[in-house]
């Protein structure tokens, strides 16, 4: 084991072993008492200033003792900081619940504390493990995008989560990977348009395509208009499993392959194929899962995927090979970025 490594263990070592796992099981505390503050937008108050725990509760027509404990504990963890007289301020960790910020965290921080079609699933894991299927169908009798078409407040939560998910990574894309060699770059599953858009603008000779779901691109074809991108870019809607137009030299997805079971990614992905020319690219931006025991974001987010999503799961890096293997693609790097998101490069063959 590596000197650094040793200190390390030697640091956790000192809090006891029950403290520290009552730390991991009690964490659910802390999940809601973030999404408190995110539900009644607390950052958003106090952007501007320090304000007193009264203010801040009459604002938002809550118990002020009672707001004053939860803003207590989350100070506790260096989310706000308490100055004199029971005033709150921000700190850099709670000014990513600000709504009008980039990369806000709003919006997932109330769909893990709040809603029922999120948690339920959750308070239901171990059908999922007893069984290997998704404890949110179990749960609410349909999959999970089925029942976001019908219910358009957590659709519009869900889309928000995304949006800001996204907005995270997206400079990190545009500058970690050499898009000047791409003439038409198609985003499928594109969402409102903010990735593309974002390597638009890092590349002006780039020309882009957006093909989503037809309710889902009327908002991209207003964002890339507000952008001022719309003539550099296509929207067109449809049904990525029944077909994927061509016309680009290069295909990309964010966060589309982990939805789905090997069987959907492969006929995504041969659609993919179809529509690329020789030698065209397949650019994938997934979590890439490491070896045994290092610690990584994506080994929980792989839970998420698995309790939320029919056949969903992260993937090792061997597993997205297989993937595009099967599909007729040479995978020719792996290139990281400074977030957990990594870019899967493949080529037509």
């Amino acid at each position: 084991m590596m000197t650094s490594q040793l200190e390390n263990l030697n640091q956790t070592n000192q809090i006891p072993l029950t403290e520290q796992l009552l730390q991991m099981i009690f964490g659910a505390w802390v999940t809601q008492s973030i999404y408190v503050a995110a539900k009644l937008g607390i950052a958003d108050l106090l952007k501007d200033s320090a304000k007193s725990c009264e203010e801040l509760a009459k604002s938002t027509k809550v118990d002020a003792p009672s707001l004053y404990r939860v803003l207590r504990a989350l100070s506790s963890i260096g989310i706000f900081v308490e100055v004199e007289n029971c005033h709150f301020q921000l700190t850099p960790l709670a000014g990513y619940l600000r709504s009008d910020v980039p990369g806000s965290l709003r919006a997932l921080a109330i769909m893990c504390g709040s809603e029922d079609w999120h948690w339920k699933p959750w308070g239901n894991i171990l059908y999922s493990i007893k069984t290997g299927k998704a404890a949110f169908d179990n749960v609410f009798g349909m999959p999970l995008f089925p029942y976001l078409s019908q219910n358009p407040e957590a659709a519009a939560i869900f889309d928000a989560c995304m949006t800001s998910s996204s907005s995270r990574y997206n400079a990190a894309v545009a500058s970690g990977y050499d898009f000047s060699s791409i003439k038409t770059l198609v985003d499928v599953g594109g969402g409102q348009g903010s990735l593309l858009a974002t390597i638009l603008k890092a590349f002006p000779s780039l020309k882009g395509m957006i093909y989503d779901q037809p309710h889902v691109v009327v908002g991209a074809k207003q964002y890339l208009e507000t952008s001022g991108l719309d003539g550099r870019c296509q929207v067109i809607g449809g049904n990525f499993f029944e077909s994927i137009p061509s016309g680009g030299d290069a295909y990309i997805m964010q966060h589309i392959i982990h939805d789905w079971d090997d069987k959907s990614c492969i006929m995504i992905l041969k659609n993919c194929h179809r529509a690329l020319p020789e030698n065209g690219k397949i650019l994938i931006l997934e979590d890439v899962i490491p070896g045994a025991n290092e610690p990584a974001f994506s080994k929980f987010l792989d839970i998420e995927m698995l309790v939320m999503c029919s056949g969903g799961r992260e993937r090792t890096a061997n597993e997205f090979k297989k993937l595009f293997d099967a599909a007729g693609f040479q995978l020719t790097n792996i290139i990281p970025t400074q977030f957990p998101i990594s870019i899967i490069e493949g080529v037509k063959v």
